[in-house]
């Protein structure tokens, strides 16, 4: 089964949505991305990914409000949120894992410092260490996607794998925020060049049809999808069972009382099968 995760991006204290990663056509959806995420986990999340794009820019007076509202997130929740957008050394690593971050999600630095994703992995297991690759026409971007880095998506990937990273966010920025449907061919090259690794698709997704489509690169790694415009713009039948329009009487502090089934663990191969609760440190 191939596990969905929704998506929080936070860029001035808000929750939004870029298209193709241009941050002139942002969307806000909600001014409160702890909010947001409540409401993901009330709809039965398993896992959350959060990015702060203002860190993963670089400059902004916003990371400190993203970070806060990032630890909120960690002290309300009760499933395992994995962060990205701007982590860039061991101490910072370290600062999102103590303060109840599931999994770190190394972008940049993993281009520029290559050595810091084996250090990291040393340090704190490849089960918390994981590498995005945000690619357009198979380039790897940086810089919250603003800047090319001339490495092939691929091959870099080959060279994580190499270098100890179990898992990687695959993201095709052309794809990303349209609805117009994953790339599932470059998913599917991507998976044929790894031995060991496990891939994080995200970007495109719009309709159950293309949720059906990656669970065919299974195969392939591919054991999880990021979806994040298409659950914001309620293009799936099951949220109408949700109340999204009637917010304001939503019970965001009571979450499922379906229990965490052990055989859907979020990603059992390298999270483990018992997720932790939030700030709990497994990495021994």
């Amino acid at each position: 089964m191939t596990l969905v995760i929704p998506a929080i991006d936070i860029r001035g204290g808000r929750c939004v949505r870029l298209h193709q990663g241009s941050y002139e056509e942002e969307t806000v959806y909600f001014d409160d991305p702890v909010q947001m995420a409540k409401l993901w986990r009330v709809q039965n999340a398993r896992t959350i990914h959060v990015v702060d794009l203002d860190a993963a820019r670089g400059g902004s007076d916003d990371r400190a409000h993203n970070r806060d509202a990032i630890r909120k997130m960690c002290e309300v929740l009760d499933i395992p949120i994995q962060v990205g957008g701007g982590i860039r050394s061991l101490s910072q690593i370290e600062a999102m894992l103590d303060q109840g971050v599931y999994r770190v999600i190394l972008g940049t630095a993993a281009i520029r410092d290559p050595d810091l994703v084996e250090a990291a992995i040393d340090r704190f297991s490849c089960r918390r260490i994981v590498v995005g690759i945000d690619a357009r026409d198979g380039e790897v971007r940086v810089q919250g996607w603003t800047e090319g880095s001339g490495v092939d998506a691929v091959t870099f990937a080959q060279e994580m794998e190499a270098r100890g990273v179990r898992r990687i966010v695959y993201t095709d920025i052309s794809r990303d925020g349209t609805m117009s449907g994953p790339n599932v061919e470059a998913y599917r090259a991507m998976g044929s060049a790894l031995d060991e690794m496990k891939i994080t698709a995200s970007g495109g997704v719009g309709t159950f049809d293309d949720l059906l489509d990656v669970q065919t690169l299974q195969p392939y790694g591919v054991d999880s999808v990021i979806v994040g415009t298409a659950l914001y713009e309620n293009q799936f039948p099951c949220q109408q069972f949700w109340g999204w329009n009637d917010l304001d009487q939503l019970d965001l502090d009571t979450f499922s009382t379906a229990p965490l089934r052990e055989d859907a663990a979020p990603s059992a191969d390298d999270e483990g099968r018992n997720p932790p609760s939030p700030g709990r440190d497994d990495r021994s």
